[in-house]
């Protein structure tokens, strides 16, 4: 019960509290109950996202050009567990398609073959993590320079490329982009071969434009501009170890 000047009545004791809570028209309680179920909803919808994906965040927004023309800046695009609904034909127990096992499967994802993985450069959580095609599969200490393709490599034998042999196994990987991203990340310096567990999942789908809202937010870029490091991130770093540029996919995580 409420007395006359839509107050909760003292001698109703909590249930009939929250009654009065839930049916007042009082300007501030009102307020405080939109907030309450705007953020219950938020909060439900990314429960429901993270128990299809696997991930969290699963929401990433693309802070750069790298992709291009498959993903664009601003691009909201959804991650998923990479070992989630993975064909059998994907890299061993990784989950992960190669471009070299796509083109014979005719598996394609964004506009080409292969999947397009999100990870950590160097396993490193404390970088901005990239988004790029995986490329193809590499062992321990193998020479992968006969496995390149030539125009992507900026060395004439395994001898002069970077992270030729194989510091470890993993995957080598390379940006859509082959105007900002003629070499691959591993040639250029921007991470090792990436390893599995660098793996923060597989993008499956994207959103156009909506990822400016959450990097607007973060003061990370604005749409027209070039976007390179911002708001003391560190993106995939250029192959002299210098800062990395606009040629890196950076994320910043949807919450």
């Amino acid at each position: 019960m409420t007395n006359g000047d839509d107050v909760p009545d003292p001698r109703g004791g909590p249930r009939a509290a929250l009654a009065w809570f839930l049916r007042t028209d009082h300007g501030a309680v009102l307020f405080v109950r939109e907030a309450v179920s705007s953020a219950l909803t938020v909060a439900m919808v990314g429960l429901l996202l993270f128990a299809v994906s696997g991930v969290w965040p699963p929401l990433v927004a693309v802070e750069s050009g790298s992709m291009q023309p498959n993903m664009e800046r601003g691009d909201l695009v959804f991650v998923m567990e990479e070992q989630r609904f993975a064909p059998e034909y994907a890299t061993g127990d990784t989950g992960v398609v190669t471009h070299e096992t796509a083109v014979r499967q005719g598996y394609s994802q964004f506009g080409g073959p292969g999947d397009v993985v999100v990870y950590k450069p160097y396993g490193n959580a404390r970088q901005t993590p990239v988004i790029h095609r995986v490329r193809f599969w590499v062992d321990d200490g193998e020479n992968w320079y006969s496995k390149a393709d030539p125009d992507y490599v900026d060395a004439d034998s395994c001898e002069a490329l970077r992270n030729c042999p194989a510091p470890h196994a993993g995957f080598i990987t390379k940006g859509d982009n082959e105007l900002t991203n003629d070499y691959y990340d591993q040639a250029r310096g921007i991470s090792s071969p990436v390893k599995p567990a660098w793996v923060k999942g597989t993008a499956e789908y994207r959103l156009p434009y909506l990822g400016w809202v959450r990097l607007t937010f973060a003061g990370a870029v604005t749409p027209g501009t070039p976007t390179g490091v911002e708001s003391g991130s560190v993106a995939a770093g250029a192959s002299d170890g210098s800062p990395a540029n606009a040629t890196s996919t950076a994320l910043t995580p949807v919450t």
